[in-house]
């Protein structure tokens, strides 16, 4: 509360202290009909905001002691919380009564009295509103029953019946309630069966994920900002000589990585081209709107070309840009997007002599759904012996555009018109994850940022021979799975939980860390000073705040429990992995001077999320095409100096 409080502590200061300033200009002049009323309203409400700043002092005083595993020292919070919260019924009542003398039609002073007592009564009521907003949105409807849930999972034993009805109906309240909020969130958009079972899915998946810990979102940014400086300082030590022989590779390979390299960054312009119009305005944030008014309206394929809605063509004309083909060249354009449904388009590569199929990422509210629809799904396959696993909600879109592409003669009528042509597949993020389940041994795939948790062991070996993934720097997609989010929240309640300073000395320390650089923090911690063997034990303070290890969880075990596999098996990126990591560049996010260097890496690198600025920005598509023309013209250089 420390950082909130201090926020609003600030704010109604100024407040206070201008409705005073007011006071005291005005003071002469309320002796108009109705002004008693409204003298009286100013004097009360400097009072109750008085009250009120002190009681918000003292939050932020208490707030600021202990740890965020010893609470101890704020013993006396909820006190403190409650009489703030009593502070709230009387700030509402004079805001109700403000407004009805303001409007009574009695009151005849002057005007600029009037404005003065109505700008204060708007505001009382702006920050009433957000208040209410802002504890809708942190209330936790759960309360005691959660904490009955966690400690019903340590003690496992459950022989009544009773008590396993009530676990039982805590489980289902918990998913309701995730329900609800992302039911909130998707408000907007039209829902049906699909997205209800969706609704379903992804509760289940966050109820599972965050009911093991006792953790707010405070918290959660302490630990990310400690694990951060924790990874910088790992990543500054220098590497052993014989880890840097292993990562040297032969020339075959790198020949093969060349040419890879250059096949990627041709076929990414067609999976960043797969966005449309917002990618297209993003990166030529003053030019695209001139450029697409001027010449997109004469190029409007016909009605059985393209599906889906494209007002004024705005879509379509982008991806004339960006790809740099014709018109002519497009075979099938789909604009249409529902939830396990994405865009895609089929075009006739020249260059490459190739049919593209290119397939769009997350970029709506429905792709966002399909990629939280994160249970696994059986695949088999007559080439693999092991029985695979897939990410349910990207099959579901996969299976999608199959359906399209074979049952419409898309792919039919693309043969027809070129038939030497081979068939490529690229897509990112979303997309690229789409076109790798997509993919088959006789064609080629590119898959740029594709999901971490997207294919079992077996098929990702298997996939090796014809898809080729292409990950930036940190990227956070790239690593997501439910193991990798299982060992991150471990982490954090780890090294949170075993920090001696208060939290938002943490924080404090993190965003100048984060902003401005430095050194990273030399937290103490309760780490310091420990032997090996009792590294292995978890402290009391971090068994405070995870009670239990979720089932997924279960999967990061070195000795897992018999006969009980684990909710969500480790999936993996699929294919041959390209790592493209900066050279030389600074660490902040507005360095200009970037250098990269490629090289083949394995899934094994990207089995833990790692912290840092970029790991968003690594994965935007403008970044990852930025990468790989950085690289193509370097190599373009380099073959220019060898045959001077």
């Amino acid at each position: 509360f420390s950082l909130p409080a201090t926020a609003f502590v600030i704010l109604l200061s100024c407040r206070w202290i201008g409705i005073l300033a007011l006071y005291t200009v005005h003071k002469g002049r309320f002796n108009c009909p109705g002004g008693g009323l409204l003298h009286s309203y100013l004097l009360v409400l400097l009072i109750l905001l008085a009250s009120i700043i002190c009681a918000l002092s003292a939050l932020v005083y208490v707030s600021m002691q202990g740890t965020i595993s010893n609470p101890g020292p704020r013993k006396s919070l909820p006190k403190l919380l409650y009489t703030r919260l009593l502070l709230y019924l009387p700030e509402f009542i004079w805001a109700v009564v403000g407004a009805v003398w303001v409007s009574d039609s009695s009151v005849r002073c002057e005007k600029t009295v009037i404005n003065v007592v109505i700008g204060t009564v708007i505001a009382s009521w702006i920050i009433i509103v957000f208040t209410v907003i802002g504890v809708i949105i942190v209330f936790d409807p759960l309360g005691g029953k959660k904490t009955f849930y966690l400690t019903s999972n340590v003690n496992r034993n459950l022989e009544s019946s009773q008590s396993g009805q009530l676990l039982y109906n805590v489980k289902n309240t918990a998913t309701r309630v995730w329900e609800k909020r992302i039911r909130l969130l998707c408000c907007c958009i039209v829902q049906d069966d699909d997205h209800r079972v969706a609704f379903t899915s992804i509760a289940e998946l966050f109820r599972a994920y965050f009911s093991d810990t006792d953790l707010v979102p405070s918290d959660i940014a302490a630990g990310l900002t400690l694990l951060h400086q924790e990874q910088d300082k790992m990543e500054s030590c220098p590497k052993e000589p014989e880890e840097v022989l292993c990562h040297s590779p032969s020339s075959l390979e790198a020949d093969d990585l060349e040419i890879e390299l250059e096949n990627a960054t041709h076929y990414m312009l067609f999976a960043a081209a797969a966005y449309g119009w917002p990618y297209y305005i993003y990166t030529n944030p003053f030019t695209a709107l001139c450029k697409l008014s001027g010449d997109c309206c004469g190029n409007r394929p016909t009605d059985s070309d393209i599906t889906g809605s494209d007002r004024h063509n705005i879509h379509f004309g982008s991806i004339l840009k960006i790809t740099g083909l014709q018109y002519r060249d497009f075979i099938h354009i789909s604009f249409h997007n529902k939830i396990y449904e994405i865009p895609f388009f089929v075009a006739l590569d020249h260059k490459k002599e190739a049919i593209v199929v290119a397939v769009r990422g997350t970029l709506s509210f429905e792709d966002i759904l399909t990629d939280l629809s994160a249970d696994c799904e059986d695949l088999t396959l007559e080439d693999v012996l092991e029985n695979g696993f897939v990410h349910k909600g990207i099959t579901q879109a996969a299976n999608y555009i199959y359906r399209k592409l074979i049952n419409d003669g898309i792919l039919n009528q693309a043969f027809t018109i070129a038939p030497e042509y081979k068939l490529v597949i690229a897509g990112h993020s979303l997309g690229g994850g789409t076109a790798s389940i997509l993919a088959f041994p006789t064609l080629r795939c590119y898959a740029f940022s594709p999901p971490g948790g997207l294919l079992s062991k077996s098929l990702a070996d298997y996939t090796k021979h014809f898809i080729v993934s292409v990950i930036v720097g940190k990227d956070l997609v790239a690593r997501l799975s439910m193991p990798n989010m299982e060992d991150l929240k471990r982490r954090i309640v780890r090294i949170v939980a075993n920090c001696n300073r208060p939290k938002y000395q943490i924080l404090l320390r993190g965003c100048w860390y984060e902003v401005f650089g430095g050194d990273p923090d030399n937290f103490p911690t309760e780490l310091d000073g420990r032997n090996q063997d009792a590294l292995t034990q978890p402290l009391l303070a971090e068994e405070s705040l995870m009670v239990h290890r979720s089932p997924s969880y279960n999967a990061l075990e070195d000795e897992p429990h018999l006969n009980s596999p684990p909710q969500y098996p480790r999936l993996y990126l699929p294919g041959k992995i390209i790592h493209i990591v900066e050279e030389s560049s600074s660490r902040r996010l507005c360095s200009s001077d970037i250098k990269y260097t490629a090289r083949w890496s394995n899934e094994t690198v990207f089995s833990s999320i790692l912290i840092s600025p970029k790991m968003i920005t690594d994965h935007m598509p403008d970044v990852v095409l930025k990468a790989l023309n950085s690289l193509s013209q370097e190599h373009g250089a380099c073959i220019s100096c060898q045959t001077r």
